[in-house]
């Protein structure tokens, strides 16, 4: 099923989607407008059918939709929604990532790749590969995960990745050269 809803969020109009069946398959979010988050669940639909997941675009209202908003806001931790989430899809090494990551790294913080590979004994570069895949965006806050020498990269913008960190108050992070 596919729940979407609009929300106003620091002035911007953010449209989150969220397919789901017994808990949450994936989520994603358009900061330019409908048809861009169109295109946002087209690409989140292929990828969790290639990796083994059965989606059905069946629009059907949630309570998801809200509750990744109110993550995005700071109305609720990010480690609340862990529970909803099916991991369906996901490898293992995966999944201690994004575990390890929403449990640890909250609302203001970040934590570097580098850092993040040498707490879980991996490397920088797998740790990006998860990040870009991560299929829980807003919830599994791959957003906090920042290269040494700058911002690093965000699927499916950069620019995100920056209203994303402004919005949690990370200000060293947006407002220097280092973007």
């Amino acid at each position: 099923m596919l729940s979407v809803e609009r929300f106003t969020i620091a002035g911007r109009e953010v449209w989150i989607g969220v397919l789901f069946g017994e808990r949450i398959h994936g989520i994603t979010f358009s900061l330019d407008g409908r048809d861009y988050l169109k295109e946002r669940i087209a690409s989140l639909r292929s990828f969790l059918e290639r990796r083994g997941v059965e989606v059905e675009l069946v629009p059907k209202e949630s309570v998801y939709p809200k509750l990744v908003h109110d993550v995005l806001v700071g109305r609720r931790d990010n480690d609340e929604l862990l529970g909803e989430l099916s991991f369906h899809g996901i490898t293992d090494f995966e999944r201690q990532v994004y575990e390890w990551l929403t449990k640890r790294v909250k609302r203001g913080r970040v934590v570097m790749y580098g850092e993040l590979a040498k707490t879980l004994g991996t490397s920088p570069r797998a740790i990006g590969g998860a990040m870009k895949r991560n299929p829980y965006p807003i919830v599994v806050p791959c957003h906090r995960v920042v290269a040494q020498g700058g911002l690093g990269y965000y699927t499916p913008k950069l620019e995100y990745k920056i209203c994303l960190l402004k919005l949690e108050g990370v200000e060293e992070w947006t407002s220097s050269k280092l973007i």
